[in-house]
C-alpha cells in the first residue's frame, strides 16, 4: 500500500470515528467534481491533522466551532462539525456556550448564524430544549 493510500485509509477511521456520516457524506458529494479535493480532506485533515495526539477531539472540534463561526457562510461544514462536537462528547450546552463565546470575537450575527445550526442540529438528535 502507497503512502498516499495509507495516509487516506487511516484518515478514514477518523473520519469515521469522529464525523461519522455527515463526513462520509461530504467526500461523497466531492467525488464528481473533486475527487482530489476529497481524497484531501480524509488523508491531510483527518489522517494527518485529526490524529495527531496534542489536542484530544473534542478540543479539536471546540477549536473548529469557533473557527467556523468567526468565518461565516460556513452552515454546511458547522452542521457536520456540531454533530462530530457531540459524537466526541461535547454536550449541547458547551456547544452553546461556545458558540455564544464566539459573538465576543466573531460578531454577534456569525454567532447567531452558528447557534441556529446548532438548533437545528439538536432537534434533529432529539436535544433540545437546552438547558444552561
Amino acid at each position: 500500500m502507497s503512502n498516499r493510500e495509507q495516509r487516506y485509509e487511516d484518515g478514514m477511521k477518523v473520519l469515521a470515528a469522529v464525523d461519522g456520516e455527515g463526513g462520509q457524506r461530504v467526500v461523497e458529494n466531492l467525488a464528481d467534481v473533486s475527487p482530489e479535493l476529497g481524497h484531501q480532506v480524509v488523508a491531510w485533515a483527518f489522517g494527518d491533522m485529526y490524529s495527531r495526539a496534542e489536542l484530544p477531539p473534542r478540543d479539536r472540534q471546540l477549536v473548529t466551532l469557533g473557527m467556523l463561526t468567526a468565518l461565516g457562510g460556513c452552515e454546511i461544514e458547522l452542521d457536520v462539525h456540531i454533530n462530530a462536537a457531540l459524537n466526541v462528547g461535547l454536550t449541547p450546552v458547551e456547544i452553546s456556550e461556545a458558540l455564544l463565546h464566539s459573538a465576543v470575537y466573531c460578531g454577534m450575527p456569525r454567532a447567531v448564524n452558528a447557534t441556529l445550526v446548532a438548533k437545528k442540529v439538536f432537534g434533529e438528535r432529539g436535544l433540545l430544549p437546552v438547558a444552561s
